[in-house]
């Protein structure tokens, strides 16, 4: 009862009341959506609801009077309100049917896409792992890296041709039995995949290196049971990615939904945002936040299972950061191909258009080849290279900042993070874009608000195991000031791995941008931005897939680059020694006696 009353108190408390005033936050700025667009709502609702019918003065009035806009926002916010406390989501204004049913649908589609991309991800993720641990040692996770830098909707894009079109194997549209999950959930799992195993391969070296391992070896316990040990003590940390990847999964689908013709939550949402269906987007936001706090519930729930009675009494250890390094040539090799082919096309034209030269194959007078308009495609990747990965950097430095110091104060950043991170950037991108208006800076600011979370759940859960540790137990007996330990001993062990991490979400930073220029709410035309590139592609990939491949393989580069780069700004400690003594470790690597040399 009392354990009960304690995650009680602490839903309700800091993170309860953020999560309230998130939520609050977030639904009045998609109730105030038509208003901040700058266009007349009911123009929109009456070319939603019919193309041909002329948008008279009449016409328009008995629009705003149906929907009752001309008692303003404010009024609308109260009215959709108070029916949600009596579970009524309101009516479309579009087809005029209630906005609960459709909701429902929706999430339950994007529930079992979720659910098969979720698996498809976790199948990659151990195959990722598995060598790490047969072999006991990592590896810096280029390939994975790469993985996790793979376009959705390119990926969707060039499933549809090779599976459904050329092979004709599986459905390319529609959702109306398991077949129709194959697809979509291979082109979600596969980056989401790539991303997690490289998580748990990153932090597994580290563990597999500590003295129970050596003891339980010894002791003659099996590989296997070692191997799920050592899962469970590097699984907390990273529980909450889990949690936040399965929800990126449902809410994040927009564009492959798009692809498939999926009748998700996601492509429902962007749908009505369109047609500023006002109740049917509020409804859909609402179920997308209510599956984020529910993720992260679980989530927390999930990891403080794991850990077991070491948080409570203080007493965990710590595994040492230990990164891995490949063989400088690597890197380096990957820096000298992406800056000679920028710089190569940076010596190009980027908005020549020769219509005489359309979709030529790659040449030595177009390396690359030509797009649909005849442009050289080298040409646009060198020009979009500073638009799309310096921005991408820009962004993922400011989230790190954010996440650091959102990491030390986890009862107010947990709220804020299951909201932002139960956004779609869609949703956030058309949001800001009806402030601001679509292009490179909006989007940046776009994927600037949904970035963090991951960052800072990782920070905080670090920032919590530290403080637990019996080093800093130490640290507080003999006497140390709080200002020392938070420099010397609690910053450095929490800003290393999360700015790895960090680096290794610059891919995917680049692709939430790229995104956004697909579904056109970021960069517009004809600016050469990497994600505009993959978009303006996708209507001729079977005829010039070079013109595609170009930016996607571009993103895969600079993936395996930052990954293999960052082990190089990380110093190399050995393993960390202690003295002798008992000391709990995560609950199935527990009750081991630790005995090192000193």
């Amino acid at each position: 009862m009392g354990r009960a009353a304690r995650s009680a108190g602490k839903w309700v408390g800091p993170a309860g009341l953020t999560r309230l005033v998130c939520l609050v936050a977030v639904l009045a700025a998609v109730g105030l959506l038509p208003w901040l667009s700058g266009r007349d709502p009911a123009l929109t609702v009456l070319r939603a609801r019919s193309a041909e019918q002329e948008a008279t003065p009449e016409a328009l009035a008995a629009i705003r009077e149906d929907l009752g806009l001309e008692a303003g926002p404010l009024s609308l916010l109260g009215n959709w309100a108070s029916g949600l406390l009596r579970g009524d989501l309101g009516t479309s204004w579009v087809s005029g049917t209630d906005v609960l049913p459709s909701v429902v649908s929706g999430l339950q589609v994007s529930l079992g896409l979720m659910g098969a991309a979720f698996a498809v991800a976790v199948l990659l993720a151990c195959a990722l792992v598995a060598p790490v641990l047969v072999r006991g040692r990592g590896s810096a996770g280029a390939f994975a890296a790469m993985l996790a830098a793979v376009p959705e909707f390119l990926l969707a894009t060039v499933a549809l041709l090779v599976c459904g079109v050329w092979l004709g194997r599986l459905p390319t549209a529609g959702w109306a039995g398991p077949e129709y999950l194959v697809l979509p959930a291979i082109a979600l799992g596969v980056p989401a995949g790539g991303l997690l195993g490289r998580l748990v391969a990153d932090a597994l070296p580290a563990v597999l290196d500590e003295r129970w391992v050596e003891l339980w070896r010894g002791a003659g316990v099996s590989r296997a049971r070692v191997s799920a040990a050592a899962l469970r003590r590097v699984l907390p940390p990273l529980v909450p990615q889990f949690g936040m990847a399965a929800v990126g999964l449902t809410g994040g689908a927009v564009a492959v939904e798009t692809v498939f013709a999926v009748p998700g939550i996601g492509r429902t949402a962007l749908g009505a945002a369109k047609s500023q269906d006002l109740p049917l987007l509020q409804g859909s936001v609402l179920a997308l936040l209510a599956l984020g706090l529910v993720a992260g519930a679980l989530a927390a729930l999930a990891r403080h299972r794991l850990l077991g009675p070491a948080l409570r009494d203080a007493g965990l250890i710590l595994p040492p950061a230990r990164p891995v390094r490949t063989h400088p040539a690597i890197p380096s090799a990957l820096a000298v191909v992406l800056l000679v082919t920028i710089g190569w096309g940076l010596l190009r034209d980027p908005f020549a258009v020769d219509t005489t030269a359309r979709l030529l194959p790659p040449s030595w007078a177009h390396p690359l080849g030509t797009d649909g308009l005849g442009r050289d495609v080298l040409a646009r990747l060198g020009h979009g290279a500073a638009s799309t990965v310096g921005t991408a950097a820009a962004v993922c430095a400011l989230s790190l900042l954010v996440s650091l110091a959102l990491g030390f104060l986890p009862g107010v950043a947990a709220g804020a993070a299951d909201i932002a991170n139960a956004l779609p950037p869609v949703i956030v991108g058309i949001l800001v874009a009806a402030a601001a208006g679509p292009g490179t800076g909006g989007a940046a600011l776009a994927v600037a608000l949904i970035s963090w979370p991951a960052l800072s759940a990782h920070a905080a859960a670090l920032v919590q195991e530290v403080r637990a540790s019996t080093f800093l137990t130490a640290q507080r007996a003999i006497g140390a000031s709080p200002l020392w330990i938070l420099t010397r001993h609690v910053l450095p062990s929490v800003a290393a791995p999360v700015a790895r991490h960090a680096v290794l979400r610059l891919p995917g930073i680049a692709l939430a941008l790229a995104s956004l220029g697909f579904l056109g709410l970021g960069a517009q035309p004809p600016t050469p931005e990497w994600g505009l590139l993959l978009d303006e592609s996708r209507a001729y990939v079977e005829r010039a897939p070079w013109a595609a491949l170009a930016p996607a393989v571009a993103l895969a580069l600079l993936a395996g680059l930052a990954v293999s780069g960052a082990s190089y700004a990380e110093p190399r400690t050995g393993r960390r020694t202690r003295k002798p003594g008992r000391a709990h470790t995560v609950k199935g690597a527990a009750s081991v006696e630790v005995a090192t040399e000193v």
